[in-house]
């Protein structure tokens, strides 16, 4: 019996690896669906990071509206998954920097981080509210 697969070069898009951003969830246990070790993990990230991150290292990749089996949330901020092209047609590397899932998957734990979306600090709740004065103002109702 021959796979489904046999037939198709590893250029075809079916061919492709898949990363869903829970792989690399830091917030996530094996159990939960995590792939790497937590060294490599980040918090929360999105498939657009994953995307710029893969893209950035020289892979054809593109983006699938699809959820992850294991992901309890249907928020759409958690949907999302990546194909990468792995490998040429003959069977090589298409990143000899990267020659598998795993080491592809730790690069991406490791610079995501370094992303200017991550690094710009983004103003938080209660830097916000230091120009509105603390103290309430409230209505007098009648008597």
């Amino acid at each position: 019996m021959s796979s489904i697969y046999a037939e198709k070069k590893p250029s075809d898009r079916s061919r492709w690896i898949c990363i869903y951003p829970a792989y690399l969830n830091n917030k996530k246990t094996l159990a939960e669906g995590r792939i790497v070790p937590k060294k490599f993990a980040v918090e929360n990230p999105t498939y657009q990071e994953i995307l710029e991150v893969v893209k950035a290292s020289g892979f054809n990749a593109e983006v699938e509206n699809k959820q992850y089996s294991r992901e309890c949330s249907k928020e759409w901020h958690f949907r999302g998954r990546i194909r990468v092209q792995l490998k040429n047609d003959d069977g090589t590397p298409f990143n000899q920097t990267f020659p598998s899932r795993e080491s592809l998957m730790k690069h991406c734990g490791v610079q995501i981080p370094k992303l200017k979306s991550r690094t710009m600090k983004v103003p938080g709740p209660e830097q916000q509210n230091k120009n509105e004065p603390s103290g309430s103002k409230k209505k007098k109702g009648r008597k």
